[in-house]
Order: structure tokens, then sequence, then C-alpha cells
């Protein structure tokens, strides 16, 4: 397995095109970072589940870890990144060099399109799914390919893997989905990754992985050592709630991780999440807290909108997509005069608003506004 190579001429008419580019992707991450938009002056009050982020935080030993990371702060992260490699690798019981780390997820899966994309080579994923590997892709004049989801807006991995050729060179599964919340299951994905060429590398992002409780559902993570064109990737994130402290990780093969690890930013985690990361690992307590109390209110809300005859999308994650009727985007301002925040349009699936879990206080304000905004049918209905 060779990395695509950029000679200087190519790289040469990349620099010359770049401004080009940019007119012709005007809102390449745009949509995908609508949160960053948000004032810093109205964070504290505006209700905020538009964003997939966990309303309870990190573990209170993360916080802890964090505090005592002032002492370190002074200093390049070189030790602290070698201390939260192993914990990571030994969590999963793979080597240190099975793993590469992320500023997120996200540089994951920005590491993963630089290492195995060029202009000969393309991506295939679903749609919708997490936009950033497309995004990435176009920046590398790499073409992209969707499919859509299935009538159950879940993955089509037999159709996904006939779209797959010798010119794929990688092919993204979000699993559980975003924005959908659904998932594929094990042995379906076990059927995916034979049928996918060998040279295509398969790339599943789990980064809602801990709230999926499906039976059929799994981590992939155990195939690495005998499929080397397969890549996990995880986050710190969700289920650990340090979206802002900017961590993520891949696991893979030890030649598969060799040929990202060039791509990745030089002390690309810092001083103060990888301490925070390494307690959070050991606080499974507090993952299983958290896990069940996202999960817990995404039952209720569920419920809720049974009851007022809605109609969505049952979620594996902490989100979830609410069909209304007509194009969400004349929503999101009547949510926002209300203090809250909502998800943003997507456009194949304009009538869907996604939400994320807040607390079970946020989510009865949000189900109150919905029930103004757009009333339901049921007899809970305002």
């Amino acid at each position: 397995m060779k990395s695509p190579l950029v000679s200087r001429r190519e790289f040469a008419r990349v620099v010359g095109t770049a401004a080009a580019a940019a007119v012709a992707a005007p809102n390449l991450f745009g949509a995908a970072v609508q949160h960053a938009k948000r004032p810093a002056n109205m964070a504290g009050t505006m209700i905020q589940i538009d964003s997939n982020e966990n309303p309870y935080g990190p573990s209170p030993k993360a916080l802890e870890a964090i505090t005592q990371s002032e002492k370190i702060a002074s200093r390049y992260p070189d030790s602290v990144e070698e201390q939260i490699r192993d914990a990571i690798a030994q969590h999963h019981k793979v080597d240190a060099e099975n793993i590469v780390l992320g500023c997120g997820s996200t540089e994951i899966l920005r590491v993963s399109d630089a290492a195995f994309l060029s202009p000969d080579k393309n991506v295939v994923t679903a749609e919708p799914t997490f936009e950033a590997v497309l995004s990435f892709a176009k920046v590398l004049h790499s073409n992209t390919k969707t499919v859509p989801l299935t009538a159950d807006h879940r993955f089509d991995l037999p159709a996904i893997a006939a779209a797959c050729t010798a010119q794929t060179g990688l092919v993204y599964i979000c699993n559980p989905n975003n924005p959908t919340g659904t998932i594929v299951t094990k042995d379906e994905l076990a059927a995916f990754v034979e049928k996918v060429p060998p040279s295509t590398i398969i790339l599943v992002d789990e980064a809602y992985y801990h709230f999926a409780d499906d039976p059929g559902y799994g981590t992939v993570i155990d195939w690495t050592g005998k499929h080397p064109n397969l890549i996990v990737a995880r986050t710190f994130s969700k289920v650990y709630g340090m979206a802002g402290m900017r961590l993520g990780y891949a696991v893979g093969a030890k030649e598969t991780m060799a040929l990202m690890r060039p791509q990745v930013l030089w002390s690309n985690a810092n001083a103060a999440v990888c301490p925070a990361a390494v307690a959070s690992l050991a606080d499974t307590g507090n993952v299983a807290r958290n896990r069940e109390l996202i999960n817990g209110t995404r039952r209720w809300l569920c419920e809720e909108l049974t009851k007022d005859g809605r109609k969505f999308i049952p979620s594996q994650a902490n989100f979830l997509m609410i069909d209304v009727g007509g194009d969400v985007q004349p929503l999101i301002p009547q949510f926002k005069d209300r203090g809250i925040w909502v998800g943003r349009k997507f456009p194949s699936m304009a009538n869907w608003l996604r939400v994320s879990m807040g607390t079970r206080p946020e989510m009865e304000s949000f189900l109150a506004a919905l029930r103004v905004i757009v009333p339901g049918k049921g007899a809970s209905a305002a």
C-alpha cells in the first residue's frame, strides 16, 4: 500500500489554484461548523442543542487533571501525548504504534484524506453523513461519490461497496451516522469489508459508539489486526464531554498508521487534554452515567414525540432527527428567539430537524417551544 505522492509540479498547480478552489467551494466548512458562530456572550444564556455535545461536561477526575496541567503549560506536550497514546492502546488492547492522535477526530478524517486520496483517487460515502471527509477531499481535488441512504435512513452498504472501484482511495462509514443516528450492524459491516477492494481504505467513524445499545451494533476495532485497510476513528468530544478540548484518535494496523502519521500536525494534542483524557478513560463510571442520562433523555423525548403524533428517526446516538413537515430553515431563528440553538439544515433531508440531547430540563424547554412553533397532532400537543 503506497501513500499518494504529490510532485513539485502538482504542488505548484495546487497552490496556484487554491483561490479558485475556495471560490468553487465557498461553503467548504461553513455548514459543518455552524456552531462556531455562536456569540460568545450568549453561550451561557442559550440552550445549546445544535452540535451533538455532551451537556454534562468532563469527568470530575478529568477536570482535576486539567487544573493540574497548569504546571506543565509552558512545555510542549510530547510526554503527555505519549501517556495518552499508551493509555488508549491499553484501553483497546493494541500497541501504541496502532494509535494516531488527532486534534479532535476531525483531524483524523483530514489526515485519512491526505494520506489516501489524490486527484486520481476518489472517496465514497453516504448522503447525508458527517461532511468533513467530503470537504477535505475537495481541497485535495479528489472526486467524491455519494450513495443515498436506505428507506430507513441507514447506510446502504451493498450500494456503497458496488460504487467502490480500483480508483477508490477511501470509503467513509459513520456508525452511528451523523445526522440520522442510525446504525449498520456488525454483521453487515463484516460482509461489506469483504466486498470492498483491499486497496481501498475503510474509515469507520465511531464518534457516537458509546451511545449505541442495539444488540446488533459493535465496534470493529478488533478487526484492525486482520484488515490493514481498516481504520477506526474515535473522539473524546461526545460521551467524555470534552468537545472544546479537541482530542480524537485513530486505531489501525501499524503500517496504515505509519502512512497517516506524516500528515499529522506536530504537537496536535495539548498539555491539558492529554491528562484529562487519561483520567476519562479510567473513570468508567462517569461514561456509564453520561450514557444513561443522555440515552434516558432521548427515550423520554421519543415518547413525548410519539404522543404528539410526530415522526422521528429512531436514534442510537446523542441526537435525534424530527420531521417538522416542511423546510427546517425558517424554524431555526424561531427557536433562537426562544433561547434555543437547534441543528442546521441538511439539504437532502430538508424537513428533518436535528436536535442534540441536552439535560432533561433543556429538552423540556425545547419540546415546549416545538409544540408552539410546529403544533403536533396528538393529545399532548399544545
